[in-house]
């Protein structure tokens, strides 16, 4: 090991004693908070190579906003001392403190493919859910697939040795359904305590004793998929969900496992998304120490209600609210396309530090939201190989490749990352360039869509007129403001 290297796995260390000491020893928090930003302000924008310096700041700010809200939660008694305790173990220790040292599995990957692996995989092991929402992107139903849970297990396994990932994300379907071979995710969870664990959930079915198992493992945190206040959550989800999701946060607070709010804007709550009095309930009063926002995809069951995905003016608008958020309230949110200069674009298509997605059927796709796959886990496993390999299809090569020409491979002058979306952002050329012919479709949702000249018409005018709209944005407040200085 170098010299640098053992400098820098010396001060990585220290920052996970200072962040245990902020946990069990309250007296002193604000001091270690405010050696933790400054430490990170220096680290990701005043050390960063040549990158744009307002890119480099929207990341700060999210972390900034991450710590600020988990240390609030904290001392309010919302995150317990031993969740806490895990979490560090777990997500802080393997993705920003020494344990990035101790995970030989990414170097093997990289020194053996050329670029280093993705950081975590989304994985649907079950398409059943309890509620039927207008609009689901999983399109999901009480009746539905899933798979063995010794194929989940698998899955895990693989990520955890080969890909190096100590993080995952859990989504559905609803996840707390899941049962096969006896088993359930909490015995996934149990067993891989060494890795920390988001999932998307309706929440519907955390009760006491749930919230209670949750916060014995420590390294789970679920994200409650909600609309908006009582009258826009409960006109998609269904009467009375808001209500039992109030009930459900209260269990989780007392249990002290700390949770998020996943919000999907469409057309009908765009207005309760752009009020400062939503976020400050959420934060505030709910008690969430992050928001992960979305943005309605035309696919799945939304592919027939496309009218209710935001408008380009409306995700303007929702992006400045989010930058505002993000800065001026220390809000820890990130929506997932008005996001994109948190990742530097595109996340997808197992990319370096991105992701890919495996569903119910075992279908290996770019991304949650592009529904169309070359590889199946069941037939990897037939012919003897693993999940890595389908990182190698043309399908996902081909996603990187536009990843790399976008912008990821010349950080210090990308293309418009504000438009960030490979398919959402960028359909046409996503059929022309990205789409394979070996490529399949999910479901007969997305076989429509592919092949419709009026979903086409429909997302090429919209890709066209937020180009129109976010150009001059990208120009002035990135581009023009100039590049880290470090050479």
């Amino acid at each position: 090991m170098s010299e640098k290297h053992q400098t820098n796995k010396r001060k990585e260390q220290l920052i996970t004693t200072l962040i245990k000491t902020s946990v069990f020893l309250p007296i002193g928090r604000t001091v270690i908070l405010d050696y933790l930003e400054r430490i990170t302000f220096k680290s990701i924008v005043e050390n960063a190579r040549r990158r744009l310096k307002e890119v480099q700041k929207k990341k700060f700010y999210f972390i900034k906003a991450l710590l600020r809200c988990a240390f609030k939660n904290l001392e309010r008694g919302y995150i317990s001392k031993e969740v806490g305790k895990k979490i560090i173990d777990t997500l802080v220790r393997a993705h920003w403190t020494e344990g990035k040292y101790e995970i030989s599995a990414r170097e093997k990957f990289k020194n053996k493919y050329g670029f280093g692996p993705p950081s975590f995989l989304v994985l649907s092991p079950t398409q059943r859910c309890n509620l039927r929402c207008p609009g689901c992107y999983a399109a999901a139903k009480r009746n539905a697939p899933s798979l063995s849970f010794s194929i989940v297990e698998r899955i895990v396994k693989e990520a955890h040795d080969i890909l190096g990932n100590r993080f995952m994300v859990i989504s559905g379907g609803e996840p707390f359904m899941y049962e096969s071979e006896g088993k359930t995710l909490f015995d996934i969870w149990e067993k891989y305590n060494d890795m920390f664990f988001l999932v998307y959930t309706n929440g519907t079915l955390i009760n006491k004793e749930i919230a209670s198992k949750l916060a014995k493992l420590g390294n789970v945190t679920p994200a409650i998929s909600m609309e908006g206040f009582e009258e826009d959550t409960d006109k998609r989800r269904g009467k009375g969900i808001f209500k039992k999701i109030l009930e459900v946060a209260s269990n989780l607070r007392e249990a002290g496992v700390p949770f998020g709010a996943s919000l999907t804007a469409t057309r009908e709550n765009i207005n309760t998304l752009l009020k400062d009095e939503f976020y400050e309930f959420l934060f505030e009063k709910l008690g969430v120490t992050y928001i992960w926002l979305f943005q309605l995809m035309p696919i799945g069951r939304a592919r027939i209600v496309k009218e209710l995905m935001l408008t380009p003016e409306q995700r303007v608008a929702l992006f400045k609210k989010w930058v505002y958020l993000l800065e001026k309230k220390s809000y820890c949110i990130a929506d997932f396309w008005n996001s994109g200069v948190l990742s530097d674009g595109c996340i997808a298509y197992g990319r370096t530090g991105g992701y890919f997605y495996i569903d119910w059927n075992g279908n290996i796709m770019p991304c949650v939201f592009i529904p169309y796959y070359e590889d199946n886990v069941f037939q990897l496993y037939k012919e003897g190989k693993t999940i890595a390999d389908a990182l190698f299809s043309e399908f996902f090569k081909r996603g990187r490749k536009w990843q790399d020409e976008y912008g990821f491979a010349h950080q210090s002058n990308p293309n418009n990352w504000l438009m960030p979306c490979s398919i959402r952002d960028h359909y046409v050329n996503f059929k022309k360039n990205i789409l394979t012919k070996k490529a399949k479709p999910e479901d007969r949702d997305a076989s429509i869509a592919i092949k419709s000249k009026n979903f086409e018409k429909f997302l090429d005018a919209f890709d066209k007129k937020l180009a129109e709209l976010t150009d001059s944005i990208w120009k002035r407040e990135y581009l023009a403001k100039g590049l880290t200085s470090k050479n």
